[in-house]
């Protein structure tokens, strides 16, 4: 799943570990130690996890996209929307998980709103700064691995379509 943070690759990819039963890891569980910091263990972790007969996960974090690329036979690219659809997502998630002080990854929880001003890896600064980077990602990864599939939805009406059309289909066959 590769996509700007908010645009929901965790959403969907439980989706497809549902449909294709097969399992879903949150990558940020295995990047995110206790107090936000990464964790010495993860690319370790990320290895373990793609030596697995079959995995869904997140495309993220630098030093586990080569790991994830070589062994994925499939990758979705969320492209929707940022202003009418992503950025009001990973507001309203980022203020819910603050206001019930939602327990994440490792026990971390959201910072205080108010560092949306002072932290610029604050996730929602993160998410706005970053929304372009999947367009200049995701080409030269299907030009450098050509026999992986990328599949790019830039819609919910997309996503639905795919899910329930191709992706059906293909769990169905295979």
């Amino acid at each position: 799943m590769a996509g700007v943070s908010g645009v929901g690759k965790t959403t969907l990819a439980r989706r497809i570990s549902e449909v294709a039963d097969v399992p879903h890891t949150e990558i940020d569980g295995l990047f995110h130690g206790p107090g936000w910091t990464p964790r010495a263990d993860f690319v370790e972790d990320v290895a373990r996890l793609v030596a697995q007969d079959a995995w869904v996960t997140e495309w993220q974090y630098k030093p586990a996209r080569p790991l994830l690329t070589a062994r994925a036979d499939l990758l979705v690219w969320l492209e929707l929307p940022f202003w009418t659809t992503t950025f009001p997502r990973v507001v309203r998630r980022t203020v819910r998980r603050r206001v019930r002080r939602e327990s994440l990854w490792n026990g971390n929880i959201e910072p205080p709103l108010r560092t949306i001003f002072t932290d610029p890896e604050h996730i929602i600064r993160c998410s706005v700064s970053t929304r372009h980077k999947y367009r200049e990602r995701l080409p030269r990864v299907e030009a450098e691995w050509p026999a992986l599939t990328v599949v790019r939805l830039r819609s919910r009406r997309d996503v639905e379509r795919w899910v329930s059309g191709p992706l059906a289909r293909a769990v169905v066959a295979g």
